[in-house]
């Protein structure tokens, strides 16, 4: 308690302090300073209204215990720095009088705890309302409320939207059935009826925000979808379509509602450009907003010359080229100073212009290209492909040159190939060892080659007896189901096996017939490698897949894509692909979520549509 022996006998009544006579007081119990937006937003309130509460103040007391004139704010700290955040707006003097309950009756300590602790925070969905309340029936813009409350107008619009929610909706929240980033969704929408139908709808396990926007916006397409990146907005509009707004999208999103004008924009867009790129010679242009994969497998692609440079080109570029590796060798950790990677960039593009590239006439006259969109909404241009049909007849023989590896999904990782194809081979080795006559076969055929065709190479079956583990490319594939029936299977013929060795072969000799190409196929199926990696070559990986059609391998019984082997692995193109092949239905609403969630979202979407990435498809 402090020195009260010269406070007036009045000990609790309503006085007028000038601003720079409060002090925050040592007794105030709130340790964790004020944040700038609470203190802003006190300031923009008594501005509008007014001080509503008091603070509570005691006189300071000196060191002789007289009062120095100053008072020490014991409740209200906040305020008194939104008053002084007002003098340095100069909405008020230094010296303004702030009226304040003198309190020495009782604790300091105790009057800072009770404000502090003893309080009852209103609901936000009470705010949502009366803010809904101040624009809807006082007429106050979203500017006019963002000044009196110390907020931003963006805020207050989100807050208007979150007011004008399905009252029904609106209780649930209070009750906390819904969260705030469910009514969001909600908000995207002022149909009350549409809002409840899809509560109502929607399985409690997939009724997250972005769920709820799939929903309500069905039939319409989402701003970040490659059709409405390539029209835009204002050709959009400009068209008559509108647009639903998602104020609560952090990249200002939104839902383009015409799907239908959309698509006709984008393909009016797609043909305008498919014109231009036919002025470059091509026998044929087709201007498609999805690459038509399927129609592009048969066809042969050709691809554009480097231009022939005279000798003083040549010359240039060989200078430049110099040039360019000097500076690249000056700064080998690739931290270019600003001035330094101008010039590297000026260096590089009259590089890239002296590299020119261009179809041969003939090829031009031959083949084709396809316009299409690419997943940001750019113009996609293949190309150089010529049709079975257009093929000259000497050349059709030849067909199906190298390939371009397309925009989009990523080609996987090395690591992740090696793994997922791991799992290939222990499938393979498990069915192999289920099929003697193809265990046979496949003996027959490896010796056959290293025999006649010195191919050893180009069988997948490393007939020598050497095993390749598993393990160290896909860690945990010993629980996996091919592995663990090997296992079993490896288990009983041990039982069976002498334990003298000497003795082995007149074991074997000794079988039945039927044991023995069962244990030839057990045998032979360790000796399986089909893994994709470096020095394993295409023509073992091609004899792999012959292997599988001729046990009918059947993939999605041994791997099931999940967050954890696959999709948290993959870029969200690659996710995005495997949700399309599977013919999900809410990839619009996955695509919206980060990453994790993402993954998460995919391995539920596809469970149980035998879906597989195409390296297990492949073979």
């Amino acid at each position: 308690m402090s020195n009260r022996k010269n406070l007036p006998a009045d000990a609790k009544k309503i006085v007028l302090v000038p601003l720079g006579k409060l002090k925050k007081s040592p007794k105030n119990v709130r340790k964790m300073p004020h944040t700038k937006a609470d203190i802003q937003s006190l300031a923009a309130s008594i501005a509008a209204v007014g001080m509503l509460q008091y603070p509570v103040v005691e006189p300071e007391i000196g060191p002789r215990g007289k009062q120095t004139g100053c008072y020490l704010v014991n409740a209200g700290e906040g305020r008194r720095l939104a008053q002084q955040l007002r003098v340095k707006r100069k909405e008020i003097k230094a010296d303004e009088p702030i009226p304040c309950l003198l309190d020495t009756e009782h604790s300091a300590t105790e009057i800072s705890l009770a404000e502090n602790a003893i309080r009852c925070d209103m609901h936000p969905a009470d705010q949502y309302e009366a803010f809904a309340k101040l624009h809807n029936e006082e007429g106050k813009s979203a500017e006019d409320i963002a000044a009196r409350f110390g907020v931003t107008a963006a805020e207050v619009r989100q807050r208007l939207k979150l007011g004008a929610v399905s009252p029904k909706l609106m209780t649930l929240y209070r009750k906390g059935e819904l969260n705030l980033s469910q009514l969001s969704a909600f908000a995207i929408t002022e149909d009350h009826e549409r809002q409840e139908q899809v509560w109502k709808a929607l399985p409690r396990f997939n009724s997250n925000r972005e769920a709820i926007l799939h929903a309500l916006s069905e039939g319409q397409v989402r701003s970040s979808d490659r059709r409405a990146l390539l029209v835009g907005t204002k050709a959009y509009e400009a068209a008559g379509g509108s647009i639903t707004r998602d104020l609560f999208d952090p990249e200002g999103g939104g839902f383009f509602t015409d799907a239908a004008l959309l698509d006709r924009l984008a393909r009016e867009k797609l043909q305008a450009s498919g014109g231009e790129i036919a002025k470059e010679g091509w026998r044929w242009v087709t201007a498609e907003i999805e690459f038509d994969r399927e129609a592009t497998a048969s066809m042969r692609r050709v691809f554009a010359k480097p231009v022939k440079l005279s000798a003083k080109q040549r010359k240039k570029l060989h200078q430049l080229e110099i040039r360019h590796d000097a500076i690249i060798d000056r700064y080998p950790d690739g931290e270019v100073p600003d001035g330094v990677a101008a010039k590297l960039a000026r260096i590089e593009a009259a590089i890239e212009a002296l590299r020119l590239q261009e179809y041969r006439k003939q090829d031009l006259a031959l083949a084709g290209a396809f316009v299409t969109l690419a997943h940001d909404g750019a113009i996609r241009v293949e190309r150089g492909l010529i049709r079975p049909e257009d093929e000259p007849k000497k050349a059709k023989d030849k067909a199906g040159g190298e390939g371009e590896q397309p925009d989009g999904p990523q080609p996987l990782s090395e690591k992740l190939v090696a793994e997922l194809t791991a799992h290939r081979t222990a499938a393979l080795r498990n069915e192999l060892a289920q099929h003697p006559e193809t265990a046979l076969l496949t003996v027959v055929h490896a010796l056959a080659l290293a025999a006649f065709y010195n191919g050893r190479e180009a069988s997948c079956v490393e007939i020598v007896g050497k095993r390749t583990w598993l393990s160290s490319q896909a860690p945990g594939i010993d629980e996996a189901p091919a592995e663990t029936q090997i296992a079993v299977r490896q288990d009983m013929w041990a039982k069976r096996l002498p334990k003298d060795q000497g003795k082995l072969w007149n074991f074997v000799k000794e079988l039945s017939e039927a044991d023995r190409m069962l244990l030839l196929a057990h045998c032979v199926s360790f000796s399986v490698n089909a893994l994709q990696v470096r020095g394993h070559g295409d023509e073992a990986l091609a004899h792999a897949g012959l292997l599988a059609k001729e046990v009918s391998l059947d993939m999605t019984a041994y791997w099931q894509p999940s967050a954890a082997n696959y999709f948290s692995r993959v870029s969200k193109d690659n996710i995005i692909e495997a949700l399309r092949e599977s013919g999900a239905e809410n990839v619009e609403a996955i695509v919206r979520l980060k990453k994790a969630a993402m993954a998460d979202a995919a391995e539920a979407t596809v469970a149980g549509k035998g879906w597989l990435p195409a390296v297990l498809r492949e073979i």
